[in-house]
Parts: C-alpha cells; sequence; structure tokens
C-alpha cells in the first residue's frame, strides 16, 4: 500500500542532490545548520523569543502584521496552500511577510494528518506548496511544522529526506479553544519557565485582535523582541528558503 520509505527518500536525494539550493543572487547557504528531521520545540540562541503563527494567510493576518510592526517584532508564519483561505489569493501578505523581515514556514498544502498519510502523499503535501510559493514569490521554505503537532518517526525520516528543519513549540497558548484569558496565562506561564518558541494562529479574531496585543505588551514589558525562529536557532537566512522546483 504504501510506496517504500528507502526508495523514495533515494530516489529524493538523487534528484535534489541535482538542483542548486539557492539562487546565487540570494547568497550560498552558510553553516551552521539546523539538524534536518528532527523535532525542536525550544530556541537555542539565549535570550531570544519565537512567536509563531499557524493556519493562514487569511483575513486577520494583515493585522497581525500591522501590530508586529508597530512593535519592532519580526515572526514565523506557518502557512498553508488552502486551509482557511488559497494562499494564492493571498500574494500581496505573503510578500509583505517576506519584505518586513518575517520569516515563512511550511505548514503543508491543505492541513492533513500526516501519520495518517503514506510517503507519496506526505511528499505532495509538500511539495504543492511549494511549487505554489515558488509561483507566487520565487521561493519556499525549508522549516515546516506539521499540523496538530502530529508526526511519526517515518514522518520525521521524509522530511529529513526532503531537507526539512522540524519546528514544534513550548509554549503553546491553545488559542484555538477560543478563552483569551487562558491563552494570555499559557503565554505569560510558558515565557516564565523558559519556553521561547510560541504558538498562536493569525487565522482567529480573538487571537489577532485580543490576545496579540497583549502578548505584545508582556514582551514590552519584559524588554523583549520577537525573531524569526530560523534566528532564534541561529541559522543563517540564507538557509530558510530554497528557490528552485524540485
Amino acid at each position: 500500500m504504501r510506496f517504500s520509505l528507502a526508495c523514495g527518500l533515494a530516489a529524493l536525494a538523487a534528484t535534489s542532490s541535482a538542483l542548486p539550493l539557492e539562487e546565487r543572487q540570494n547568497g550560498s547557504p552558510v553553516p551552521p545548520y539546523v539538524d534536518q528531521g528532527v523535532a525542536i520545540f525550544s530556541c537555542t540562541k539565549p535570550g531570544t523569543i519565537a512567536l509563531t503563527f499557524d493556519d493562514g494567510i487569511a483575513g486577520f493576518t494583515d493585522n497581525a502584521l500591522n501590530q508586529l510592526r508597530a512593535g519592532g517584532h519580526r515572526a514565523t508564519f506557518f502557512v498553508n496552500g488552502d486551509n482557511f483561505a488559497l494562499l494564492r489569493n493571498n500574494k500581496p501578505t505573503l510578500q509583505r511577510m517576506l519584505n518586513e523581515g518575517h520569516q515563512v514556514g511550511h505548514h503543508t498544502w491543505n492541513h492533513p494528518h500526516l501519520p495518517e498519510l503514506g510517503w507519496d502523499a506526505v511528499k505532495a503535501q509538500m511539495t504543492q506548496l511549494e511549487h505554489e510559493m515558488i509561483d507566487l514569490v520565487g521561493r519556499y521554505p525549508t522549516y515546516m511544522r506539521p499540523p496538530y503537532f502530529e508526526y511519526s518517526a517515518e514522518t520525521l525520516q521524509i522530511m529529513k529526506g526532503l531537507k526539512y528543519r522540524v519546528i514544534i513549540t513550548d509554549v503553546d497558548t491553545n488559542d484555538w479553544m477560543f478563552d483569551v484569558n487562558a491563552s494570555f496565562n499559557n503565554f505569560v506561564a510558558g515565557l516564565n519557565r523558559g519556553g521561547s518558541i510560541v504558538l498562536a494562529h493569525d487565522v482567529h479574531d480573538m487571537t489577532v485582535n485580543q490576545l496579540l496585543p497583549r502578548m505584545l505588551s508582556e514582551l514590552a514589558r519584559r524588554g523583549i523582541k520577537s525573531v524569526p525562529v530560523g534566528e532564534c536557532l541561529g541559522e543563517h537566512p540564507n538557509n530558510w528558503y530554497r528557490y528552485t522546483k524540485r
């Protein structure tokens, strides 16, 4: 029923090795490199915090970007191709993210449960969004987040073959439960215990219009500015994207 994982990874490696990882004008990859195919929960660069947002782009994303810009914060947006809205219908916002110094990450094409899919279906979830982003903004991410934080050993092997950094979280606001006070308390408690990769969702009205202002105020009170997750892991921006279709 499933395509052989070993055969699939070998074929993918052969294909990937024949392609340049970066356009020359954007610079070559720069070491050190973040591990690929390994679940990453926390920043490694001391004193950094990374705000991350999942499931967009959607109607509230530009408001989130306005607030981040006003506070001097940069974040990471893990986007889908077809979830709350079609990514192709939100090209200006996607380009704005890049122009304003945010990092764009991969959250699969349409937010499936990855461990329930075979190798070829997982690859299709990844490459379909890669191709869409190449067409829209000329690049695709090397950082991904599995929907629902669901992954298996096989999922991680596939992501390693595809050369993806796999980002989880250690500060989950649980904003999808739509209790702004509980979500803010989760955020504060996470920071207090040393958490550094924060999860929220830019597709929810409550998150963007109620929770995010409180989160940014708390960061300002602590004298903290959010940075992209690639930066909080100490990796050069040249490594955050690729510019050629597989």
